[in-house]
C-alpha cells in the first residue's frame, strides 16, 4: 500500500476517538469522511489566517507611510500631514465597506462584463457561521477577505499623500480620497484580481506592482500637475530650491515599517495556505521580497555616491521602497539572485527620475512618483523574465489599461475639485506652514517653523 493511501488511514485511526465514533461500529469510510472534513476546515482556518496575519502587517505600513511622509516634510507641515494619513485610512475604510469591495470583486454581478461591477455594500458571514455554511461558498471568510484587500486601497490613497504635500487644502484632498477609494480604485483593480478582461487575457499582477503602486502613483501625478509646485520649489531662471524634510531618522523608521508590512503584502497574495505547497511559496515570496528591497537600497546607495560624491539617505530611503515594489508583480518566481537585480533596477530607477521630476518641474515631495510609478512599472514589464507565463504583450497592455483610467478619471476629479472647492493653499499660507493655518496646533512648537 503506498504512503499516500496509509496517512488518511492512519489519521483516522488516531482520529476516531476524539471525533466520538465508536471504534468497533466505525468503518473505514466513515473514518475518511471525518478525516476529509477536517481537511476542509483546517484550509479554510489557515487561509483565512493567512489574509488576517497579512490584512494587519499591511495596516502597519499606515503607520509606515505616515512616519515616512512627516519625516520628510517641513516641521511646519507635519500636522498636517499626520492628520491627513488618519483620515485617509479611516474614509477609505468606510467608503471600501459600502460600495468598493464588492466593486473589485463583482463575482457575477458584473454591469459591463469584465469591465465594472455592481455597486453595492459589503456583507460579511452571519455570527457563529458553521462547516455546512461555508465549505461550498468560498474557501476563506469574507471577512478575512474583506479586511486584507481593504489594506491594499487605503495604500493607494497614502501614495498620493505624500506626493501633494505642503500644499494642499486638507477637505478636498479628502473629498479625492473617497472617490479613489471606494470608486477609481476598485473599478480597475476589478479588472484583473475581479476577473475582469486583464485576468482573461492573462495580464500577471501577483501583489500590485501596477494595480496598487503604479495605480497611486498616477493618481498622485494627475494631483500634482493639478495642484502646482510648492511657492518657492522652482526658480524662474531653472534653479530648483531644495527644501529638506524636518526628522531624517522618523523618515528612516517608515521605510522600515513599510518594509515589514511588504511581507504582509506580498506574502499574503498568494491567497492560500492550506497546503505544504503554499506555505513553501509563501517563505519565498518573503525571502525575494527581502532581498529586492536590499538590492534597491544598495543600488541607490552606491549611484547617489558615485553622483553626487556622498551618499543621499533620501535616496536610499526611497531606493528600498522602489525594489519592494518593483519585486511585487511577480515574487514568488525569481532566484534569490533574480529577485535582488529586480530591485536593484527598481533603486537604480529612483535615483535618475527624482532629480528628472525636477527638470520638468513636477513637484513630488516624498518621491512617490519615482517610487510607486515609475518602479511599478519597472515591475509589471520584468514579470515574464523570471514568469514564462507571461507575455511581454499582456503585460504592456494591462499596464497601459490601468495607467489610461487610473491617470483621466483621478484627472478629471481633481480638476473637478479645484473648479468647485478649490485645491491650493494660498503662498502666504505656504510660507507660515499648514500646520498653523490650516490645524490651528504645530508638530514641534517648541522649536519654531524651519
Amino acid at each position: 500500500m503506498q504512503l499516500k493511501t496509509l496517512l488518511p488511514l492512519t489519521a483516522a485511526a488516531v482520529l476516531l476517538p476524539s471525533l466520538g465514533f465508536a471504534q468497533e461500529e466505525s468503518t473505514v469510510a466513515e473514518a475518511l469522511e471525518a478525516v476529509a472534513t477536517l481537511n476542509t476546515e483546517m484550509v479554510f482556518i489557515m487561509n483565512s489566517l493567512l489574509f488576517l496575519v497579512g490584512g494587519f502587517l499591511v495596516f502597519f505600513m499606515a503607520a509606515g507611510f505616515c512616519m515616512l511622509e512627516t519625516g520628510l516634510v517641513r516641521s511646519k507641515n507635519a500636522t498636517m500631514q499626520a492628520t491627513k494619513n488618519v483620515a485617509l485610512f479611516s474614509l477609505a475604510a468606510i467608503a471600501y465597506f459600502i460600495v468598493g469591495f464588492n466593486l473589485m470583486y463583482p463575482g457575477d454581478g458584473w454591469v459591463i462584463e469584465g469591465m465594472l461591477g455592481g455597486f453595492s455594500a459589503t456583507v460579511l458571514e452571519p455570527v457563529g457561521v458553521t462547516a455546512e455554511d461555508v465549505y461550498d461558498v468560498t474557501y476563506a471568510s469574507v471577512g478575512s477577505d474583506f479586511i486584507f484587500q481593504l489594506m491594499f486601497c487605503a495604500a493607494v490613497a497614502s501614495i498620493v499623500s505624500g506626493a501633494v504635500a505642503e500644499r494642499i487644502k486638507l477637505w478636498p484632498f479628502l473629498v479625492f480620497v473617497v472617490v479613489l477609494t471606494g470608486v477609481i480604485y476598485p473599478i480597475q483593480a476589478s479588472w484583473s484580481w475581479g476577473g475582469g478582461f486583464l485576468d482573461e487575457m492573462g495580464f500577471s499582477d501577483f501583489a500590485g506592482s501596477s494595480i496598487v503602486h503604479a495605480a497611486g502613483g498616477w493618481a498622485a501625478l494627475a494631483g500634482v500637475l493639478v495642484l502646482g509646485a510648492r511657492y518657492g520649489k522652482y526658480g524662474k531662471d531653472g534653479r530648483v530650491t531644495v527644501m529638506p524634510g524636518s526628522n531624517l531618522p522618523m523618515a528612516t523608521l517608515g521605510m522600515f515599517i513599510l518594509w515589514l508590512g511588504w511581507f504582509g503584502f506580498n506574502g499574503a497574495s498568494q491567497l492560500a495556505m492550506g497546503t505544504i505547497s503554499d506555505v513553501a511559496d509563501v517563505s519565498r515570496i518573503f525571502a525575494n521580497t527581502n532581498t529586492a528591497a536590499s538590492g534597491g537600497a544598495i543600488a541607490a546607495l552606491i549611484l547617489s555616491t558615485l553622483l553626487y560624491k556622498k551618499p543621499d539617505l533620501t535616496m536610499v530611503l526611497n531606493g528600498a521602497l522602489a525594489g519592494l515594489v518593483s519585486i511585487t508583480a511577480e515574487p514568488l518566481a525569481p532566484s534569490l539572485g533574480a529577485a535582488t537585480l529586480i530591485g536593484a533596477v527598481g533603486g537604480v530607477i529612483v535615483v535618475f527620475t527624482v532629480p528628472l521630476l525636477d527638470k520638468l518641474k513636477i513637484d513630488d515631495v516624498v518621491g512617490a512618483i519615482p517610487v510607486h510609478l515609475f518602479a511599478g512599472l519597472w515591475g509589471t514589464m520584468a514579470v515574464p523574465l523570471t514568469n514564462s507565463d507571461a507575455s511581454f504583450v499582456t503585460q504592456f497592455i494591462g499596464m497601459a489599461a490601468i495607467g489610461a483610467f487610473m491617470f483621466t478619471a483621478s484627472l478629471v476629479v481633481w480638476l473637478i475639485l479645484k473648479a468647485v472647492m478649490g485645491i491650493r493653499i494660498s503662498d502666504e499660507d505656504q510660507v507660515t506652514g499648514l500646520d498653523k493655518t490650516e490645524m490651528g496646533m504645530e508638530a514641534y512648537p517648541e522649536f519654531g517653523n524651519t
